[in-house]
């Protein structure tokens, strides 16, 4: 039963991420078309932008990764944690380099993922309050919790 929850929980990871599923859009598609200068348009003073909504997924998918495989913290491609200001004027380019550190944060994920041991889904990584199962279809619901947001802020700058 574990391997079939392990398969799962992938399955979960891909549709909130870029499978196509029954909710609608996921992560990936929100991004869909976005430029670099609409990634950096702030739907209000002091709120976040999608660049900064997208990043932050990313670098949840890295703590995630970390705290299941044990790896020590710091190696996150970025300067800092949590939320990463992009500010105007951010390059297409940059923002294409960002959308492919997602990418590969979530294919890093998947990966880590399907190398865990049926047993260790109940084990509690070091550093977490969560069993691992609840911290992978977390990340899952931390995707299409921003993937709405991000959605509501392209409909609110038309």
């Amino acid at each position: 039963m574990a391997n079939g929850e392990i398969e799962l929980l992938l399955r979960i990871l891909n549709e909130a991420f870029s499978k196509r599923s029954w909710h609608g859009t996921n992560l990936r598609g929100s991004l869909r078309g976005l430029t670099a200068e609409q990634a950096a348009r702030r739907p209000a003073p002091g709120r976040h932008n999608t660049g900064e909504l997208m990043l932050h997924t990313a670098y949840w998918k890295y703590a995630v990764r970390r705290r299941l495989i044990g790896d020590e913290r710091g190696s996150f491609p970025l300067k800092g944690s949590n939320f990463f200001e992009r500010p105007a004027g951010h390059d297409n380019a940059a923002w294409k380099r960002e959308i492919a550190l997602l990418a590969d944060e979530h294919r890093k994920l998947i990966a880590a993922v399907a190398a865990i041991p049926p047993g260790a889904l109940r084990e509690r990584s070091a550093g977490s309050t969560n069993d691992n199962a609840t911290l992978i279809y977390g990340v899952a619901a931390h995707d299409l919790y921003h993937a709405g947001q991000i959605q509501l802020i392209k409909r609110l700058m038309k």
